[in-house]
């Protein structure tokens, strides 16, 4: 994967950018640099970029489309209560706390893209700590229900990393299950 503070977005969330439209409201959670808040504010989405590093931030401020919040996602309050957003993107960063609210912040039709490390990267390097990876398959069941999942991978990737990735909806309407599961694979995109 690439590095936390790159300026490339992730090939998982721009495959499956399309499914934001333009206009939609956008939650890139743990942003880092904000390749994910540029990339999809680019394409016409109004992204707020959270993360607990305002230097990090600063690269944003002058962004269009994109709106900055320094706020420390795993000590202090969540800043989202009352929000609902389009779509919400995670990547490399994993507080299992957070999940339930995640949830809840999606509103219906929107979508969430997820990324982040799992158990087995420590032969990779960093993370190691169990803390800080996917147990397998754990991404999947944290997720579905209440969203819908339109595709998932765990395995290894190029970069090299061992990564659990999800694409999933919210949405009232039933849609039949069409599920992409890659385990113990290498994954090329």
């Amino acid at each position: 994967m690439p590095s936390h503070d790159s300026q490339t977005p992730s090939p998982w969330i721009v495959r499956f950018a399309h499914l934001i439209a333009p206009g939609a409201r956008v939650l890139d959670l743990a942003c880092g640099g904000g390749r994910h808040a540029r990339f999809l504010a680019a394409r016409g989405a109004q992204v707020e970029a959270v993360d607990r590093d305002p230097e990090l931030l600063a690269g944003l401020r002058d962004s269009p489309g994109v709106r900055t919040r320094a706020a420390d996602l795993e000590s202090g309050p969540w800043p989202y209560a009352t929000a609902q957003f389009d779509a919400v993107i995670v990547t490399n960063y994993l507080h299992r706390p957070l999940f339930p609210l995640l949830l809840e912040v999606i509103a219906d039709g929107g979508v969430l893209l997820y990324e982040t490390f799992a158990a087995g990267n420590e032969r990779f390097g960093k993370p190691s700590s169990p803390a800080f990876l996917l147990q397998p398959g754990e991404l999947l069941r944290r997720c579905a229900p209440p969203l819908h999942v339109l595709a998932y991978e765990d395995g290894v990737i190029a970069a090299p990393a061992r990564v659990q990735r999800l694409c999933a909806s919210r949405s009232t309407i039933a849609h039949p299950q069409k599920l992409l599961l890659t385990a113990d694979a290498v994954i090329t995109s």
